[in-house]
Parts: structure tokens; C-alpha cells; sequence
């Protein structure tokens, strides 16, 4: 089947019982010895490659990067000679080299030797560098929000179980003891019936005004803006250029929504695995949002949510609540959080404002313990290392595709929300609005040639 015409069956299909061929690595079976690594490409090799995927990656010796991609050729050199010097320190020897660069990652897919890749760029450039892995038969990292539409998330989804390939989200509290442990005693009854499901989530501020500034020579700046609209560059909007620091384009709608998906998918997952809810959605929400009036950065600050569930639960997010999950039931609440961990530097809470991880109305609910016949939920130490685990086993990861788009899903039909005064009806199987129309145009952005998944090639 041509791609242009599997892709449009994609888009068609609805969500059901799938076959999935089973795909190994050739670094796993075939012309290599099941004993060699899982060779691995980076997609982007900014802050999260560097705080976060690559250094927890690296530490398994069943993988190897063996490439690197960014269309910022300075970020490119950067992410290299780091891999590179970590080897090198690793093996004892002076240097390593062998890791190859590209400034297109649809080169690097080309690369039959390749076995998976990880995903680090920016929002607006997640499902399709992730889709055409799929079809290039890579198994897949990818960070979230998993999408910035419905629509593309959906074709993510339907590809990559099609394909039958591993993609692991990047929802890494699912490997954080404390969210596994939380989910299960909800799941188990312990604070009688679940009914409200409260989550802090902060927003951004505004920012100053931001002049146009001439591309750097080292910045594909066209094929960074991808398909969203032509804009003067300035380096406020995009990344930094002499550090690593929290990119500026976090705070653009161009090319992400906000804290609503920038964190927004962390909770939203760990608190689905809590509500039972992960293969399925709100079936109402509503919002309120604050948005700036002047300067560069035009996401969202304070707002609050309203999300009903077909199960009776009701969900509340805002920043005005503790950083975390607190689930409310009949018979007490359980309050989750990170704690003191954080996956960068400039993650934007607080540490000592969410130091405790896990507490409790009772300390009694803390200390129960889950029966053999009891709801147990899937244990993993380390996102990554679950990821490359599946690869291997073929077994499908802690946080695999379709619950990543679910929990995306009510990222975005959040923000839209915050869009569109009122209650917004949602229906979780057709993945529309019952009730807005103008609320359903928003499902998918316009997508500017010859980026985005309407353009990718046959």
C-alpha cells in the first residue's frame, strides 16, 4: 500500500481490535547476534535530549547512539561531542567516535542499521518525525505532549500499533513508585468511592515584547518552524543560543499550547491511571483561562478546567491547587506528587513546595497492602530503560501510544475549552464534539507546505 493511501485509511479508521505484525530489531535478531546493542538515533539535542533522554539512555549498555539529529548545527556538534565523551569515558580511551550527525532526521530513518530513535524536539514537531519512524519500522521514544492535534495524534496512534513498532511517551511519572502506588490504592478502594480528582498545573506568564533578529548561520530556522506559519526569528521565540536554558517557544501557541500540555500530559496520565480511565476520555469539559495581552509569549496563564467522566468522576485542574494529583473519595484522599525529583533544571515548580510525594487523609491508607487478587498495576524503576526493556521483549511499554494520545487528548480539548466559553460535550469513540462545531474546527491546525502530516510524502 502506498504511504499517501495507508495514511488516509489511517485517518478513516476508527479505534478496535488490531493485529500487529511482530518487528525486531536488527540489533536484537536477524544479521546480529541477539547479544548486540539497540542502535539508537537522537532527534533533537536540545535541553530535554541533554538533561533528560539522553543521559538515561546512555547508562544501558543494550543500547547505543550511534546518530544525532538537529536542525541547529551547533546543538548537532554539541549532542555528538557529548555522546561521544561519555563513551570515551566509559571504554577508557582517549576518544570515541562513530556517532553520525544529520540535520534531517528523515536521512537518519533511511539508515536500515537504525533500530530506534528518541524524540526530544520541539512540540509542533512531534507526531510526524514519530509517524514516518513508524513507517521506517523504528521502534520510538517520544516525548510528549504526544501530539498538539487530535487529528494527528489519532494517525499517530492508528500507525504505529499497525505497524506493530514500540513507541514509549515520555510520561515518566508511570515510573515514579510513588504514581504507580497512588493509582493502585484508588483502583483497590481504599479511599472508598473516587468521585473528584483535583490537579495543580501552574501557567505562564507574559512576556516583554521581542524584536526580529537575523537567523543565526548555524539555525535551519524554515524547517524548525516546520508547519507552522512563517515568522521573523527571535531568539526568544525559538531556544537559546549560547546555553540550554527553558526555550522560549514553550510560551508560543505556534508551537505548543502551555503548561495545559507542557505538564498537563504528565498529570492527566497518572491521574487516568488512578480513574481507570486511560483508553477512554472526559465526556464534558469546560474552562476558564487568562491570556496575555501584550508581548511575545501568548499561552495561557491562570485558568481552571472542568472535566466530567462518564463514570461519574469530576476532574479539576489549576494552578491554584498543590503541584500534583490529589484523588477525593468517599472515604478519604490520597495526594501524589514528584516530590523532590525533577526531570530538568528548569522545570518550572517549585521543589520544596512539592516535597512530599505521597500522604493521605489517614496514614493507615498509606501502609495497605495490595492482595494477591487485588488490581496490580505495571512497576517500572525508569521510563527508558522500560522502553528499551519492550524493545527487546516486544512487549508492549508502561506507557504505550494510545494511552499517550488519550491523555493528550484532554490536554487539548482543554485548551480549546479555554477557547470557547461554555460546556463542551465530548465523545471519547468518535473523538468529536457533540455540541460545537466551531469546537471541532479546532481538532487540527492548518499545516504550511511541505511540512506537517498532510504533506508527508507517498
Amino acid at each position: 500500500m502506498k504511504r499517501r493511501k495507508f495514511l488516509g485509511s489511517s485517518i478513516a479508521a476508527t479505534t478496535g481490535a488490531v493485529i500487529l505484525p511482530t518487528l525486531i530489531p536488527a540489533s536484537v535478531m536477524g544479521k546480529n547476534p541477539p547479544s548486540d546493542r539497540i542502535q539508537i538515533g537522537q532527534i533533537g539535542c536540545g535541553r530535554i535530549a541533554r538533561g533528560h533522554d539522553i543521559g538515561e539512555t546512555i547508562r544501558y549498555d543494550k543500547a547505543r547512539f550511534v546518530a544525532v539529529c538537529d536542525v541547529d548545527s551547533k546543538r548537532l556538534s554539541d549532542g555528538k561531542k557529548l555522546i561521544e565523551e561519555h563513551y570515551a569515558a566509559r571504554s577508557g580511551t582517549r576518544k570515541y567516535s562513530g556517532v553520525k550527525m544529520y540535520g534531517d532526521y528523515r536521512e537518519m530513518l533511511s539508515d536500515r542499521s537504525l533500530d530506534a530513535v528518541i524524540i526530544s524536539t520541539p512540540d509542533h514537531w512531534h507526531a510526524r518525525p514519530a509517524i514516518e519512524a513508524a513507517l521506517a519500522g523504528k521502534d520510538i521514544y517520544l516525548q510528549k505532549p504526544t501530539s498538539l492535534t487530535i487529528a494527528e495524534g489519532r494517525l499517530l496512534s492508528d500507525i504505529v500499533r499497525r505497524q506493530g513498532v514500540i513507541l514509549q511517551v515520555g510520561t515518566q511519572q508511570r515510573s515514579s513508585s510513588q504514581f504507580r502506588v497512588a493509582a493502585e490504592l484508588v483502583r483497590n478502594g481504599r479511599i472508598g468511592k473516587l468521585h473528584t480528582v483535583k490537579i495543580g498545573l501552574p501557567g505562564d506568564p507574559s512576556g516583554p515584547n521581542a524584536p526580529e533578529m537575523p537567523v543565526p548561520k548555524n539555525l535551519n530556522f524554515d524547517m524548525w518552524l516546520g508547519s507552522t506559519p512563517l515568522v521573523p526569528y527571535t531568539e526568544m521565540g525559538v531556544h537559546p543560543q549560547n546555553d540550554y536554558g527553558r526555550p522560549g517557544w514553550l510560551r508560543l501557541e505556534n508551537y505548543g499550547a502551555g503548561m495545559i500540555t507542557g505538564w498537563g500530559q504528565h498529570h492527566f496520565d497518572s491521574a487516568a491511571w488512578g480513574m481507570d480511565t486511560e483508553y477512554t476520555g472526559p465526556v464534558a469539559v469546560q474552562a476558564v483561562a487568562e491570556f496575555p495581552k501584550s508581548g511575545l509569549w501568548n499561552v495561557h496563564g491562570d485558568f481552571m478546567v472542568k472535566a466530567d467522566y462518564a463514570n461519574g468522576i469530576t476532574m479539576y485542574t489549576s494552578g491554584g491547587f498543590p503541584n500534583g494529583i490529589r484523588y477525593e473519595g468517599s472515604e478519604g484522599w490520597i495526594f501524589v506528587s514528584r516530590g523532590d525529583y525533577v526531570a530538568s533544571a528548569s522545570d518550572p515548580v517549585s521543589r520544596d513546595a512539592s516535597r512530599k510525594a505521597l500522604d493521605a487523609s489517614d496514614p493507615r491508607i498509606l501502609e495497605s497492602t495490595i492482595g494477591e487478587n487485588e488490581i496490580h498495576l505495571t512497576r517500572s524503576d525508569n521510563q527508558h530503560g522500560n522502553w528499551l526493556d519492550s524493545i527487546i521483549s516486544r512487549k508492549e511499554p508502561i506507557s504505550p501510544v494510545e494511552i499517550g494520545h488519550r491523555a493528550c487528548t484532554v490536554c487539548l480539548i482543554s485548551h480549546i475549552a479555554m477557547k470557547i466559553p461554555g460546556r463542551l460535550e465530548w465523545d471519547p469513540q468518535t473523538e468529536r464534539f457533540r455540541n460545537s462545531e466551531e469546537a471541532n474546527t479546532m481538532l487540527r491546525r492548518p499545516q504550511r507546505f511541505p511540512w506537517g502530516t498532510d504533506h508527508m510524502e507517498s
